[in-house]
């Protein structure tokens, strides 16, 4: 647990040689969902952080505007001692591992954004998504089992590795008297999702200063103006362009969920890195 403006966030660490890989979740999910990646690098420094409000981080009251997610990250670099590793960023994870590239360059030494949440610029000051649907989701479960019968045959959770499923569940709830709960509560994920494009959120006048290589890879199902759609890539396309050193792969066909999909893709760019 790392202090961090009153909260306590939560960091999964397996010890290792540098550089180390550093995994930032999606909103909603948790650092354990990056295992089956993170066992492909046995002997290397790995950490998962989970950024307030999700995983057994600290749980402030929304709302939940995006310019902290960053902050997290590079305050678990600095108490941390975490330099020159490489940054492995999903949606928001992604979109927070660039905040903390420009906060705290000394952080990475390469990134790796997977269909990363940083829309294209003219989205930026738009309304909010409505996101009241995320708000009604079921948050309590008998156990871990209840939660894995009821989403593995259900859609987008049946197209996922089934061993990514099974650490979301595991790792996702948190036990509470006789039941289990989220531990991103549905109000938590509905506000992040609200904020996403807020003007405040905007990292263009950023990115010009992230030096590193950076891989943008995107989802090829492409986002359609006023439709909120979780499959969907929140993904500029020319995102890559306005990194010094960008560059990007676009997977046709592929949904937003390519991390709980295809670690073994995660893990060959990674490798790359």
């Amino acid at each position: 647990m790392v202090p961090a403006e009153g909260l306590e966030l939560a960091v999964w660490e397996w010890p290792g040689d540098s550089p180390a890989v550093v995994f930032a979740h999606a909103t909603g999910f948790h650092g354990r969902c990056w295992d089956q990646v993170a066992r492909c690098f046995a002997g290397r420094r790995r950490l998962a952080i989970e950024f307030r409000g999700q995983g057994r981080s600290s749980k402030p009251a929304p709302p939940y505007p995006w310019q902290p997610f960053g902050a997290d990250l590079a305050a678990v670099a600095d108490a941390l001692d975490v330099r020159q590793a490489i940054g492995v960023g999903h949606s928001m994870g992604g979109h927070s591992v660039v905040a903390a590239a420009i906060r705290r360059p000394a952080t990475f030494r390469s990134l790796v954004l997977i269909d990363p949440t940083i829309w294209p610029l003219e989205c930026y000051g738009s309304p909010p998504f409505d996101a009241s649907f995320i708000r009604r989701r079921r948050a309590v479960f008998a156990s871990t089992e209840e939660m894995w019968q009821r989403f593995h045959a259900r859609l987008p959770f049946s197209r996922w590795h089934p061993a990514v499923l099974r650490d979301y569940c595991q790792f996702g709830v948190l036990a509470r008297d006789s039941h289990y709960v989220l531990a991103c509560p549905p109000a938590v994920e509905a506000s992040i999702y609200e904020h996403s494009r807020e003007a405040a959120s905007n990292l263009y006048p950023g990115i010009p200063s992230v030096t590193q290589p950076v891989l943008v890879v995107r989802a090829g199902i492409a986002y359609r103006p006023g439709i909120f759609d979780l499959d969907a890539s929140p993904t500029a396309p020319d995102l890559a362009a306005h990194f010094r050193a960008g560059e990007d792969l676009l997977l046709e066909g592929r949904n937003h969920y390519i991390p709980m999909e295809s670690p073994e893709l995660v893990a060959e760019w990674i490798g790359r890195a």
